[in-house]
């Protein structure tokens, strides 16, 4: 039973308080009325804690008592049982002075019984809930919580990723594939670009050397399944090089060899201490199925459901994966009816269950909007599986054991982001596992998610259940400095390697990269930001060397090392290594050299392969360049020097990396972990020593468009207790809820944070983070809203020395906003005015909305944190808003802090809302309560 709603509008901090601490806290509502004599928790929970009913308002078991020396708060403690209430808090018997999660009952859910203690802030109108006794510090349980940030997975590789139709020919002989001499048969023809060039896995063995010679470890090779040799028609017709077309996905591409030439070069490989990385594919096939129709336009689920053999509509993703998915009709169960436009098209899969039409999601194309069709579409017309049926399922996970037993050491998986989620979480550790129990401990896969936004991305690596994404981030980013922009951007990806860690993966298994076989080369994207000659090949080498000496495991793409640039993405990304006859490919102008791709480009004293080659060198002689902590140091706001920490926990010691893409020399003063310590000039040779301040300060100058390491010639001196944690975390968690923790000083810690519902005894590790700011991300959106959780962070610094930290937090609405905070960085200039313009701008008292220069939407600027801020009160409503520079439009920042970005949603409870924005990540915040 629920009451009658308040009238009177009240902050519920309880279920709108957005994760972050704002940098003002809200003031004391302006029409509070005088202290209560009496405040009565009320609700559904009242007959659990001695009342004769629930809603009972005679009942004075559950009023809250005066807290000694406040003059406002009143609390008091109750024994509730498991189960989910609503409630609310009731001032004086009447119902026109109650406050709950906003006008409405706050809902409360505890998975077992618990002591909570209920307060109410008379002066903010804030009701809380949370257990009665708070956790201690640090007790020998912590113990077993304090993990060390995760390296189980590879950390260490070095990727070359190769495309063999296009690397070496090695056997003339296969260069048809046994198909003949007719180009539109076979597929072959050298002169085009978006045919086969004769390019082999012998080849790829006749050139180990050369690929070892680059320093790599991991050998990736494109698809190398049997392919449909050729697909389209007129000036759209193309070949099946790429081996993405599949037909047959037990044999290797004959235009690439045989099944025993494969396992000579997994074995050769191995004996030269390099893996081989299959590129797989589960989301489609060749085209082979047609609709009868003769349409490919998209059919929505909405508009023609999927219906099961007997004509029934059901929505597959309530039963994908499971044993309760209905049988299926081709003829009846689709939107479109596939058919086959020849009869040996019927049978031409391999394994033989893929020649099903069933089996594929027959809706048509895919839009490539991010929708539904992205799931569903076909991609470009391919046949696109029905991965949420068991079938395509289990098929799957033969198929790809299969490789496993062959010796392959891991996968580069396509178009995940094409492929829904239930279907990962069961391939991708049925894969690890059967790799596992064949011996490989070590099998890796990582997923192309095509997107660049880390939030995204991390989704495949937590919820989706894979080891790692490639880090299309990272490319983003590494382009955007090579090309001259501001340092800030490398700094703000890196403090979003948060969403990526949980309790088995983190942000230093991503293979990271520069430029590929889809959207182009490194080099072209250099070219185009204006650089050339001499310039060009020093921007080459710069931000080889950043992929290098960040986290992460760099690859590097076929040619890049011989200096690369292409026209443009897909066929023209894709040039032969051996002597080419394609014009457009030979009239590229290579970096670094005057060759062009009309020759053979297996140059082992190009200054690319060079530079690429020492950088391996250095990688291996310094582990802590490849997988030690990385801890943000610097980050010019532009173009100039971006600078971190990386630091092995094994042995302590600092190396301190400075990368400026500036075209002139920059002095930068950095912080470091070793106090007075001797910082070696490591890379490049000639680089001069520097030494440490007595709190830890070094200066350095950083010559332009290039890259310099030291390293601290002791370890950070051992402490002799850990720093004592602090959460930051909220009252309220909801979505993908940032769970904070603030560790004093700027030592190196790893802090690890686990969850458990009140009220229960066993915590569950959500991840363990070594750098600044220390937080990970619980998904709590399964979960019902006012679920009752608590957070315990356990501190182990680098001398092995504990401390912890507890609190507690309900389920509610997800924030207004999810923007990772970032840890200073360069200088700021601030601007002389900040404003919030929107649609709630006519609420706060502006002649009307989307109002910049308004007063009333001017904001604050603390000289202390540098952060703007505004505390209006606003009505219970849905708003929108930005936040513009000196009171215009012409500079502003939306959604993600993107300049120009999408309007923010603000969903208000009702009370004060407090804006912060910080102009040096451009971090914009609504905080309700």
């Amino acid at each position: 039973m629920s009451r009658a709603p308040s009238r009177r509008r009240g902050p519920a901090v309880v279920a709108a308080a957005v994760l972050a601490v704002a940098a003002v806290p809200p003031p004391a509502l302006a029409d509070h009325t005088a202290p209560p004599a009496r405040v009565t928790l009320m609700g559904s929970l009242q007959s659990e804690l001695g009342c004769a009913t629930d809603w009972d308002e005679a009942c004075t078991a559950t009023d809250l008592a005066p807290v000694a020396g406040s003059s406002t708060a009143f609390e008091g403690v109750f024994e509730v049982p498991a189960g989910s209430y609503a409630h609310k808090v009731r001032l004086d018997g009447s119902w026109e002075q109650a406050y709950g999660l906003g006008d409405d009952d706050a809902p409360l859910v505890l998975e077992a019984p618990a002591a909570l203690r209920v307060r109410y802030d008379h002066a903010t109108h804030a009701v809380t809930v949370a257990p009665a006794q708070a956790q201690p510090g640090l007790v020998r349980a912590d113990r077993d919580l304090a993990r060390s940030s995760l390296r189980e997975d590879l950390t260490r590789e070095r990727f070359y990723f190769v495309m063999a139709d296009r690397f070496e020919n090695g056997s003339p002989a296969n260069d048809d594939g046994g198909y003949g001499g007719d180009r539109l048969v076979s597929g072959l023809d050298p002169t085009a670009k978006g045919f086969y060039h004769g390019g082999d896995l012998k080849g790829i063995i006749d050139r180990l050397d050369y690929i070892e010679g680059l320093g790599t470890t991991a050998i990736w090779l494109t698809p190398s399944f049997k392919n449909r040799p050729v697909q389209g028609a007129g000036e759209n017709t193309s070949a099946g090089y790429h081996g993405y077309w599949i037909t047959d996905f037990t044999q290797i591409d004959p235009h690439l060899g045989t099944n025993a030439e494969l396992e000579q070069l997994v074995d050769q490989a191995h004996a030269r201490g390099m893996k081989v990385f299959f590129d797989i594919i589960t989301n489609h096939t060749a085209d082979v199925i047609q609709y009868a129709e003769g349409t490919q336009a998209y059919v929505p689920k909405g508009t023609e459901p999927y219906r099961d053999a007997a004509g029934n509509p059901f929505d597959d993703r309530e039963v994908a994966g499971s044993a309760d998915f209905p049988a299926l009709d081709a003829a009846t169960s689709f939107p479109y009816t596939p058919v086959f436009a020849q009869p040996g098209d019927a049978t031409v899969k391999v394994p033989a269950w893929l020649n099903d039409p069933a089996l594929y999601h027959n809706r048509g194309n895919a839009a490539f909007d991010g929708g539904e069709s992205d799931l569903y579409g076909d991609f470009s017309g391919l046949d696109d599986l029905f991965t949420e049926r068991p079938e395509v399922v289990a098929g799957m996970k033969d198929v790809y054991r299969t490789w496993v037993d062959f010796g392959i050491d891991g996968f580069r998986i396509d178009t995940v982001k094409h492929v829904g989620t239930e279907f990962w979480q069961d391939f991708a550790p049925a894969i690890e596992e059967h790799a596992a129990a064949g011996g490989n401990d070590d099998f890796f896969s990582f997923g192309e998610v095509y997107d660049a936004d880390p939030a995204k991305l991390s989704r495949y690596t937590t919820e989706a259940g894979l080891q790692a994404t490639l880090d299309f981030g990272f490319q983003a980013r590494a382009q955007a400095f090579g090309t001259g922009r501001s340092a800030t951007g490398l700094r703000d990806l890196f403090a979003q390697d948060d969403l990526y860690t949980d309790a088995d993966s983190n942000a230093y298994s991503l293979p990271t990269f520069l430029g590929n076989h889809d959207m182009g080369r490194i080099g072209r994207f250099l070219a185009e930001g204006g650089a050339g000659g001499e310039e060009l090949l020093a921007r080459d080498r710069m931000v080889h060397a950043l992929m290098y000496l960040t986290r992460g495991q760099p690859v590097v793409y076929y040619g890049d090392e011989q200096g690369f640039t292409g026209d443009g993405g897909d066929q023209d990304a894709r040039q032969d290594m051996f002597g080419s006859r394609v014009a457009s490919y030979n009239d590229d102008d290579l970096i670094g050299t005057d060759a062009t791709t009309e020759a053979s480009n297996f140059d082992d004293q190009h200054p690319m392969y060079r530079w690429i080659a020492e950088l391996s060198a250095l990688r291996e002689r310094h582990p802590a360049l490849a997988d030690g902590a990385q801890v943000h140091r610097y980050a010019s706001d532009g173009p100039g020097v971006y600078a971190f920490s990386r630091i092995d926990d094994r042995d302590d010691v600092e190396h301190l990396v400075a990368v400026n893409n500036a075209e002139q020399a920059q002095e930068v003063t950095l912080d470091t972990a070793s106090d007075r310590a001797k910082f070696k000039g490591l890379w490049p040779a000639g680089t001069a020593d520097v030494r440490a301040t007595a709190s830890g300060e070094v200066t350095v100058t950083v010559p332009p468009l290039s890259a310099v390491v030291w390293r601290a010639g002791s370890p950070i001196k051992r402490s002799t207790a850990a720093p004592v944690p602090t959460f930051t975390t909220g009252a309220t968690v909801g979505g993908r809820a940032e769970v904070g923790v603030d560790v004093p000083g700027d030592g190196l810690n790893q802090v690890t944070v686990a969850a458990r519902p009140v009220g229960t005894t066993a915590w569950t590790v959500l991840g363990t983070d070594d750098n600044a700011p220390y937080r990970v991300f619980h998904d709590v959106s399964g979960l019902p809203q006012g679920s009752l959780l608590e957070y315990r962070a356990v501190v182990k610094d680098h001398s092995g020395n504990l401390a912890a930290a507890g609190t507690s937090a309900t389920v509610g609405p997800a924030p207004a906003v999810v923007a990772p905070p970032t840890d200073g960085g360069g200088p700021v200039v601030q601007p002389g005015a900040v404003s919030v313009p929107g649609s709630l701008n006519s609420e706060i008292g502006c002649p009307g909305d989307w109002q910049p220069d308004c007063e009333q939407a001017q904001m604050a600027l603390d000289p202390e944190t540098q952060r703007w801020s505004l505390t209006v009160d606003l009505p219970a409503g849905t708003y929108e808003f930005k936040v513009a520079v000196a009171r215009s439009w012409a500079e502003n920042y939306g959604a993600g802090g993107v300049r120009d970005g999408a309007n923010i949603a603000l969903v208000a409870p009702g009370g004060p809302v407090t804006f912060t924005y910080d102009h040096a990540t451009h971090r914009v915040e609504a905080a309700t309560g």
